[in-house]
């Protein structure tokens, strides 16, 4: 069993389906069905059991699943350590980060740090803030980018703080909330719960909900066309000057932040290219 096999495996569990395994892989269903074969006459075992809708492990299978998950993540922490044997900055840094700071934040972080360390890979997941952590838990990535409150054990560095606010295209009064036109979007728990907690502060009548889009850009889309306000971070607002705002605050707390923090294993300090980003971030200023 090598390691083309690890992946295979790994890819077939993760799609459920092998021919969508095999458009990932780059291989022919049948080719892939053949290595299958081949396994299986090695270990003497049925790895795989075809259904209507896709495949299903074995447990002979789900075991060999996590063989091949433990083999490669040991594959690439012994990678990572020979690569920064020699101190050079030079490898992949495995990153990942919640999604509205990858989308207005990290394009112009990233181009400042490859510019200073041009050996260095950037393999970048988005998502959101509670898998972004999840994420640095397991070490899939070495550091994470998350916003909103997450009980994080390990070294953190706090990045932004940023207020909430009501936005709309033309001047509005707060009081009259529920009676407006609100436009929702998907986001992350920490931020909804947040926004939930005001509002039942706020207000004794529940919002007025027109429209409920699937991102941040397209409700801002919306309310830049007048067609009802909503409830939105100051990170996704540069730009966007002709908007009225107004900051959503406590009667016990004041303003309501939120915050960007970079958080990380102490232990990926180790490696050359982590403790470069960790560094290279200390000295970044966010707007």
């Amino acid at each position: 069993m090598e390691e083309k096999d690890w992946i295979l495996l790994q890819t077939i569990y993760e799609e459920g389906n092998l021919s969508k395994a095999s458009e990932r892989l780059y291989i022919s269903q049948p080719a892939l069905t053949y290595r299958i074969q081949q396994l299986e006459k090695e270990f003497n075992t049925k790895i795989l059991l075809r259904k209507k809708r896709g495949v299903e492990f074995t447990t002979h299978g789900e075991y060999l699943v996590q063989y091949s998950q433990n083999m490669l993540f040991q594959l690439r922490k012994t990678k990572e350590h020979l690569s920064n044997m020699d101190h050079k900055v030079r490898g992949t840094l495995r990153l990942g980060s919640s999604g509205n700071f990858a989308r207005y934040k990290l394009p112009q972080i990233l181009e400042g740090f490859l510019s200073r360390y041009p050996d260095i890979e950037v393999n970048l997941k988005t998502g959101w803030s509670f898998d972004i952590n999840q994420m640095v838990n397991k070490e899939e990535v070495h550091v994470g980018i998350t916003r909103g409150r997450y009980n994080w054990q390990g070294p953190q560095l706090l990045l932004n703080e940023e207020n909430i606010y009501i936005v709309s295209r033309d001047p509005i009064v707060p009081k009259e909330l529920p009676a407006l036109p609100r436009i929702n979007y998907q986001t992350d728990q920490t931020l909804k719960t947040t926004i939930d907690k005001w509002w039942k502060d706020s207000f004794t009548l529940p919002p007025y909900i027109t429209m409920d889009v699937d991102n941040i850009d397209t409700c801002k889309e919306m309310v830049i066309r007048g067609l009802g306000y909503a409830i939105l971070p100051g990170i996704c607002l540069v730009g966007n000057e002709g908007l009225h705002t107004l900051k959503i605050e406590s009667k016990i707390t004041g303003e309501i932040i939120r915050k960007t923090v970079l958080v990380y294993q102490e232990s990926s300090l180790e490696l050359a290219v982590v403790k470069a980003f960790v560094e290279f971030m200390e000295s970044v200023e966010l707007d």
